[in-house]
């Protein structure tokens, strides 16, 4: 049996396997448990092979595994799958058009990450889905005393410092029933503000070991959250040929919808990880906002930008340069040269 490409459709039990020669006739069709299929494909698919899945739950942990194997695997996004199964969609299909597609030659793959990138990325996620929960604890808290008259400010420090004093007030008009509610909410928002403090002062011993995520400190509207972010979605960056690519991974390159010779370009796509567009959307508006006391390259260049363009453009442009300067500085282990910051990435 000489297979020389294996497509693996996973799952949380069961594994189904399609494997081709060279000449892309079906050698091997397999359906195996978690804890057979890597000794199935060992035994069956010689070293050097190239094996691909879909780069979903758990794929990076497999895909690292076969690694360690001697197998080159691929990961390829699951909506570019989608177009190579035939007929009704079941597991088999999913194998078999898994792969069909990793032998196109255009076809796009999603970069294996290693451990280390994972454990920051999941700080990332955790810390999101922790303020996530403190903003509708907070909300939570607003729409309940609202209801007694009682309104803070805006901002979750003015609710931190209002609610003692809503507690202590006995003529306030909350009933005792009420106060030991509250005082569990309250109990409630401190508990979310230390877990997120703990969280973050991981992230941040993180980033001062990394020598990566120093130098991306450097650049302007990049602070320690969106430095150790960076760092966990680029790896190398060697799995982005250019600037743009991780720029357009992030959703920050516009949609295009052109039809005979007529380019008309939308909005930002939006597509790929929210969470870092969105750091480094904000850290551009902060640039933006701070453009008029400094005169560098780059400043002149967002100013000269929101000049003639909406605000909001300019941020997003700003944001898409901070991508590409960020994947220039980890793909060719550089430092940030601010005389070049207003130029293309």
């Amino acid at each position: 049996m000489n297979i020389s490409r294996v497509g693996v459709d996973i799952a949380k039990s069961v594994f189904h396997i399609h494997g081709v020669d060279r000449h892309d006739q079906v050698q091997w069709r397999g359906k195996y448990s978690r804890d057979k299929w890597l000794d199935a494909i060992s035994k069956r698919v010689p070293v050097g092979a190239e094996i691909a899945m879909e780069a979903c739950a758990s794929a990076h942990h497999w895909a690292r595994e076969l690694q360690a194997r001697g197998y080159h695997v691929k990961l390829i996004a699951a909506q570019f799958v989608k177009p190579y199964v035939k007929s009704n969609k079941n597991d088999r299909v999913d194998a078999e058009a898994i792969c069909e597609a990793m032998d196109r030659p255009t076809m796009r793959f999603v970069a294996v990450k290693s451990v280390a990138q994972q454990d920051v990325q999941a700080a990332h996620r955790i810390r999101s889905e922790l303020v996530q929960q403190r903003t509708a604890k907070a909300n939570q808290i607003r729409g309940l005393v609202g209801e007694y008259g009682l309104v803070a400010p805006v901002g979750i420090g003015q609710l931190r410092a209002a609610l003692p004093r809503w507690l202590e007030d006995a003529e306030n008009g909350l009933t005792d029933d009420f106060r030991i509610l509250l005082a569990g909410l309250a109990e409630d928002l401190r508990h979310l503000d230390d877990l997120i403090a703990t969280v973050t002062a991981r992230i941040e011993r993180h980033e001062q070991t990394d020598p990566v995520a120093k130098r991306l400190l450097s650049l302007r509207g990049v602070g320690t959250l969106t430095a150790s972010a960076l760092v966990g979605a680029l790896g190398d960056a060697k799995a982005f040929q250019r600037g743009r690519d991780f720029a357009a991974s992030l959703g920050l390159t516009p949609r295009q919808h052109s039809t005979g010779g007529r380019d008309r370009l939308l909005g930002i796509s939006k597509r790929g990880d929210s969470y870092l567009r969105t750091l480094l959307i904000h850290g551009a508006r902060a640039v933006l906002r701070g453009s008029d006391s400094k005169s560098d390259n780059l400043s002149h260049w967002v100013r000269q930008l929101a000049e003639r363009k909406h605000a909001n453009v300019a941020v997003v442009a700003l944001a898409n340069k901070t991508a590409r300067i960020a994947w220039a500085i980890t793909c060719h282990d550089s430092d940030y040269d601010p005389e070049l910051s207003a130029r293309a990435a």
